[in-house]
């Protein structure tokens, strides 16, 4: 076993996730009572890293903050009183600060056993958590309905399709290029719109005049106010991210307060942030994993590949220019 480790880190706060992030060295640690070392194989990279690096995510943080969050590894040890883990069992941990470093030290109750550490299981316990919790504890997800995905070719996104068109349901999907497009169609999108060559909201009101009974919204921005402007009567949006709005900030706008379109429908929206329904991850993890097992469930992967603590920037500046399919991650060589 090493005697050290590397990780990564902000030792300023910004947006720029490389100028905000240095490999240092630690200590290996050795596991506590009810704890477990973990060795990273797979970490992934998410939209609000970039939060994260400039210092948003939790409003307290301090320098230096640890980076990344969800990573897919092996129980390398285990401390006294663990007697769930034991070493050599495959393992996704979501924790913050848990996800761009080579060994990992935590709380066995914080580590998820899964049949093998692998890039599918990691983007199921975050990607695919919001998409199911999301969905079906708060959207009230149903059949016969008319949903709409935007990012729909992302990590999370890739979910939702395929869960909203497994219930039942038209499912509309947003993307940018033609090769999503055919991913989506892929994975049983009834209409993807790419918004290069088509407007959403010309779309929308053409082939969409009753409106949107459930939206799934990852982008915010315009996006966000078109798909308020389509909601159905007794429409609901998630509002899972506001990706476009991470590089530069919240973007300030003038304009009708919101209830000005919300009563008319009789519409909701409702934030979603995925920590605050840790109830629901057992029963949600199950169920997606046994759909990925059987097959019902495609999770596509992004084929770009970025090896080792250094490619992190790089995998993260990938995710940011909107050209990835899938779930981005970085692997972490034994």
């Amino acid at each position: 076993m090493a005697d050290s480790y590397r990780k990564l880190v902000a030792t300023s706060f910004s947006t720029d996730f490389r100028e905000a992030a240095e490999i240092v060295t630690e200590n290996l640690p050795r596991p506590g009572p009810h704890e477990v070392l973990i060795q990273n194989r797979y970490a992934a990279v998410n939209a609000t890293d970039v939060n994260i690096s400039a210092g948003r995510y939790e409003l307290s943080s301090d320098l230096p903050i640890d980076l990344g969050v969800e990573a897919a590894g092996i129980v390398l040890a285990v401390g006294d009183n663990v007697r769930q883990l034991e070493q050599g069992d495959a393992v996704v941990t979501s924790t913050l600060g848990g996800g761009y470093r080579e060994y990992h030290l935590v709380h066995e109750s914080n580590a998820i056993q899964v049949p093998e550490a692998s890039p599918q299981a990691l983007s199921i316990v975050v990607s695919g958590l919001t998409a199911s919790i999301a969905l079906s504890e708060v959207g009230a997800l149903r059949h016969d309905e008319t949903v709409l995905v935007t990012a729909a070719a992302g990590g999370t996104g890739q979910y939702a399709v395929q869960l909203a068109k497994q219930a039942g349901n038209h499912v509309v999907g947003t993307c940018s290029t033609d090769r999503k497009v055919a991913f989506l169609n892929d994975l049983g999108c009834d209409r993807p719109i790419n918004y290069e060559q088509e407007a959403v909201d010309d779309v929308l009101e053409e082939e969409y005049p009753d409106g949107l009974d459930l939206v799934y919204e990852a982008v915010g921005g315009s996006l966000f106010d078109v798909c308020v402007d389509h909601l159905a009567r007794h429409g609901r949006l998630l509002s899972i991210g506001y990706v476009s709005e991470y590089k530069n900030g919240p973007e300030t706008v003038e304009g009708e307060r919101i209830y000005t379109s919300l009563i008319p429908a009789s519409a909701s929206i409702h934030g979603f942030f995925l920590p605050h329904f840790a109830e629901h991850f057992g029963p949600h993890v199950k169920k997606l994993m046994r759909m990925q097992q059987s097959g019902v469930l495609d999770i596509r992967i992004d084929d770009t590949v970025f090896e080792g603590i250094e490619a992190v920037p790089d995998a993260v500046e990938y995710l940011q220019s909107g050209e990835s399919m899938g779930k981005v991650v970085v692997h972490f060589p034994a």
